[in-house]
Order: C-alpha cells, then sequence, then structure tokens
C-alpha cells in the first residue's frame, strides 16, 4: 500500500508542548524498519492554489506571510514559524497524494501517515490543525474526477471521521454541499464544545467501550448505506484517530486496542465491498504512552495494507 509521511519538517514547540509530534517519524521510522509492508513515500507541499480550493486566500497568505494574529495561534495550538507553515502544506500534500492514489491510480487504498486536521476553517485554525487536509483533497479530486470524466455526474465524497473529537471545520466547509457526505462518531462532551453539524452526527457517553462502540458504528454505516442506496460515494476519507483509546490523555474513552482494531477492518471491509476507494489519515492520538498510540496508528495502516490487497486481489479477477 502507498503511504505518504510528511515528517521532514519539524514544528517549532515551547518545552513541554502536548502536541505528539515525534510520533508521525516513530511511524515512519517503525515501517521503514519492516519493509515491504508500505510503499512510503515523502509528501509533495500542496500549492496555494490548491489550498485557495477551501481556504479564503487571505487566510491563506497569513498562514504563507507569518501574519496570524497572536489570537489565531492561540486557538491553531502552535506559534507561526517557516516551518510551521510548510509543514501544514506537506500533511495536506500528502491526503492529496494518498487520495489521488486510491482513486484515479487504481490502487484502492493508500494512506496519510499524518494528517486528518479537520478542526480547520475555511478561514482559520483550530486544534492543532491549520490547514483542513481531506477538506483540500476532496475538492480537487472532484475537480480532476471531472476533468476526466466530462459533462457526467460530479464526484461524490464520503468522509467518515473516527477521531475522538467531532469534525468541526470539516463540516462547517461542506455544511449544505450534496456532493459531500460527513460523518463524525465523537466524544460528546470533549472537544469542539460548540460542533457542528455534519451530515451524520454520533455523540458517544464518556467512558464508552468497545461493545457499545462498534455497535454504534455498525448503526451509523446502515444509514449511510440508505442514504446512498440511489448513488453510492466514488471516494472515501477516513480519519482514524488513535485518541478512541482507552490510554489516550485528551480521549476520554475506553476502547481497546482490539477494539480499534475492530473498528479499522468493520470500516475497510464496509468500504472494500462496495469498492469504494479510500484515502485513509491518522489524525489524533494522544497516550499517555505514546507507545499506545504508535501501536494503535500501526495496527491502522496495517489492517489498511491488508485491505489494498484484497482490493487489487478482486480487481484481477473482474
Amino acid at each position: 500500500m502507498l503511504a505518504f509521511h510528511s515528517d521532514a519538517v519539524s514544528l517549532i514547540l515551547p518545552p513541554g508542548h502536548r502536541f505528539p509530534q515525534s510520533k508521525y517519524r516513530l511511524l515512519r521510522e517503525y515501517f521503514e524498519a519492516r519493509p515491504g509492508l508500505l510503499r512510503m513515500a515523502p509528501a509533495e507541499p500542496a500549492s496555494e492554489a490548491e489550498l485557495a480550493l477551501v481556504h479564503t486566500p487571505g487566510y491563506v497568505e497569513a498562514v504563507m506571510l507569518g501574519r496570524l494574529s497572536a489570537a489565531q495561534q492561540r486557538e491553531i495550538g502552535f506559534p507561526w514559524s517557516p516551518q510551521m507553515a510548510e509543514r501544514s502544506r506537506l500533511s495536506v500534500g500528502a491526503s492529496i497524494a494518498a487520495a489521488r492514489a486510491a482513486l484515479l491510480g487504481g490502487e484502492g487504498v493508500a494512506a496519510n501517515m499524518a494528517g486528518g486536521t479537520h478542526h480547520a476553517y475555511a478561514d482559520k485554525g483550530s486544534g492543532y490543525c491549520v490547514f483542513n487536509d481531506v477538506a483540500v483533497a476532496a475538492r480537487l479530486m472532484q475537480a480532476e474526477w471531472q476533468r476526466r470524466q466530462g459533462p457526467v455526474p460530479g464526484l461524490r465524497v464520503l468522509v467518515i471521521d473516527l477521531d475522538v473529537h467531532q469534525g468541526n471545520g470539516t463540516a462547517a466547509i461542506f455544511r449544505g454541499d450534496e456532493s459531500v457526505f460527513t460523518f463524525s462518531m465523537h466524544g460528546a462532551k470533549n472537544f469542539p464544545f460548540c460542533k457542528e453539524a455534519s451530515d451524520l452526527d454520533v455523540d458517544l457517553a464518556d467512558g464508552c467501550a468497545d461493545a457499545e462502540y462498534l455497535a454504534a458504528l455498525d448503526a451509523a454505516l446502515l444509514q449511510i448505506e440508505q442514504r446512498f442506496a440511489l448513488r453510492p460515494p466514488g471516494l472515501a476519507f477516513y480519519l482514524a484517530g488513535a485518541d478512541p483509546h482507552e490510554g489516550d490523555r485528551l480521549g476520554r474513552l475506553k476502547l481497546s486496542r482490539a477494539g480499534l482494531l475492530a473498528r479499522d477492518e468493520r470500516v475497510l471491509s464496509w468500504l472494500g465491498q462496495r469498492r469504494i476507494p479510500v484515502a485513509l489519515s491518522m489524525a489524533g492520538g494522544y497516550g499517555h504512552d505514546l507507545a499506545d498510540t504508535l501501536a494503535c496508528q500501526v495496527n491502522t495502516l496495517q489492517a489498511a495494507a491488508k485491505a489494498q490487497q484484497a482490493w487489487q486481489e478482486r480487481a484481477m479477477q473482474e
């Protein structure tokens, strides 16, 4: 499976900052030490024109030129630096590359080894999210699909957001847009405390564990199936956050590592059975022990690699 990484540029953070940026390097190094599991490649940065498919020109310019106000930087959670701007472009570029590989490159399944920056709005960042990688990649894939296919019904996109925090920025960006269906399953009492309306939201109580979580996911996928009965989506984005894990500092849920893997396998199987290409992103993960987060995300990528192999085997039979 193709997986794109973007950890070559590091954020400049003050001592004690709780954003665990080292997990991206550790994830890449884990798979580098086990060649053959993934086909990894460095991401190219998204261009300003690509970012402008979703974000307002003024906001893009403020990020690129270091014109974010102190309040804007506090809301994002990162101090501005040239590295912050470049890293944000690389993360978006990784989701673009994964989506392009899955949809247009015949891979069926591909991954961004970071990404999932779903709190970013069109005109601002928030919650460790500068640009919304999934939203930009979705818009670009719709444009590229239209250029290839001509005057036919456009590409419908499904966003499956299973980070423990609601995908408020993504929901706001695509509000009222019937070409993109947003589904978010998240902690009811967790950040963001003022939530946006996705096309489908599933709120979970604090302490939600494996059985309840997986039952809620099954019910949500059934609802999505019914809503797409007449015209299935042509592309999915899956935000596979590790932060519902019981050991997460910010999650407030109680999923085991096995429960998270079952979640990933359910989503990937559901998409594969319907032949919906998918681009994954790792989204959140803030374990008390970073090794727990890393193990959850390793499991996600291994499950995705198996799904990609199954996709290719079925393609050869068709």
